[in-house]
């Protein structure tokens, strides 16, 4: 199926090896993605909710860490 990445055909008969560089399947996802400076607009502690201005990496639903700046945005 298509959520299998198998790499199918990988050189012609000619060279007898793999050319370095060749696209092959590897890990992907599960990596830790930071995004910095953003604007927290509003706080409900009540409903629990934290409204953050811009994009937020990871799915609905997800865990978010939440610090305070370290390199301040211009």
């Amino acid at each position: 199926s298509k959520y299998h990445r198998r790499p199918g055909s990988l050189a012609a008969k000619g060279p007898a090896r793999v050319f370095k560089g060749r696209r092959l399947p590897g890990h992907y996802g599960n990596e830790r993605v930071t995004v910095q400076n953003l604007e927290v607009v509003k706080v409900d502690p009540e409903r629990n909710i934290l409204v953050v201005r811009g994009a937020v990496p990871g799915n609905r639903g997800g865990l978010l860490i939440i610090k305070e700046a370290v390199k301040r945005g211009k």
